[in-house]
């Protein structure tokens, strides 16, 4: 018996399958994926997310005509944001430590590897003495070489090994903190409430003109949602709601911190804004960003939240959100 479950904090699994039962090849089809974690088949980008029904549904039809019994169970329901944000990180945390623990066990083996590398040319003839073609230590002095070569190529792997790990324990450890900074969460928003309009269109229904020639006007209508579609974004447009509101409540938390960001009422034409490391100044201030100067005969647009400072043109002070009083 094969048992496909979702919920919400474990996303969607199926349990029951054992190696060279015949299942492998259908889940795979399907997008399945075995995870040696788990111990288990699972459908990625599941977790806090709404069942993927069609795929659940054609998954157990291929098991079944397979010649497996299945059942499927499924509870479906938004979580609580702030615990679906506190296992994220929690989760996040866990891999910090994974990875560090991998990075140990390189740095274990480079040390392992340069000790055989140092080992080795140590055991290497006097520097400079040739090989004797034809005498008898010839083989044993090629081999010599052969192992110190061997070895030397084991400690560089083995060095690049240790940065590459090191890479990813330093990226993963930096990914919650980015993840909640002030500008990423106001551009998560901006993204979330575009998100949540498109599906209350398609959800309504909508009209668009695609094109105008002269009196003529072709508008395409698209008519509302309905059946499964139509349950799949009222659900969609939930989690939006739910997600937007928490977002809106950790930004006014940093505001109230004092980790603001620019705004419109921040900046005034002429002024320099760094962005990326590197000043501009400031052509025209609008809703939603400014125009900066660049060497060519165009301006390029900047988002305020990826401005990091702000400073008068004569002075280069710099000011913080909340501090212009021009």
């Amino acid at each position: 018996m094969l048992t496909i479950t979702h919920s919400e904090a474990g996303g969607t699994m199926i349990e029951g399958t054992a190696k060279n039962d015949g299942s492998a090849a259908a889940l795979k089809a399907h997008g399945w994926r075995w995870s040696r974690n788990l111990g288990a088949w699972y459908l990625p980008r599941t977790r806090d997310a709404a069942p993927k029904t069609s795929v659940i549904t054609a998954t157990a039809d291929a098991l079944r005509e397979t010649g497996f019994d299945v059942t499927v169970t499924i509870d479906a329901g938004v979580r609580d944001i702030a615990t679906v944000e506190a296992d994220r990180a929690q989760r996040q945390a866990d891999r910090v430590d994974a990875l560090s623990a991998k990075a140990d066990r390189r740095r274990d083996q480079l040390e392992a590897a340069e000790a055989r590398d140092r080992a080795a040319h140590n055991a290497l003839p006097p520097m400079g003495e040739p090989i004797k073609i034809g005498h008898h230590s010839e083989g044993r002095h090629r081999r010599a070489h052969d192992r110190a070569h061997a070895a030397t190529r084991t400690r560089i792997e083995a060095a690049e090994a240790v940065a590459a790990a090191d890479a990813r324990t330093d990226a993963a450890t930096t990914t919650t903190a980015r993840r909640n900074s002030p500008a990423v969460i106001a551009r998560r928003i901006e993204r979330l409430s575009a998100d949540r309009r498109a599906a209350q269109r398609e959800l309504d229904g909508y009209s668009r003109t695609i094109w105008v020639v002269g009196d003529t006007r072709h508008t395409e209508t698209n008519t509302p949602a309905v059946g499964r579609r139509r349950a799949q974004l009222r659900d969609s447009i939930e989690r939006f709601d739910a997600q937007i509101r928490y977002w809106e409540e950790v930004r006014a938390a940093q505001d109230a911190d004092g980790r603001k960001l620019y705004a419109r009422d921040d900046i005034n034409p002429g002024d320099l804004v760094k962005v990326c490391g590197r000043w501009h100044k400031v052509k025209r201030v609008n809703a939603k960003s400014v125009s900066v100067e660049t060497e060519y005969s165009w301006t390029d647009t900047v988002k305020y939240d990826a401005i990091t400072d702000v400073a008068d043109p004569q002075t280069r002070k710099t000011r913080r959100p909340g501090e212009n009083t021009a």
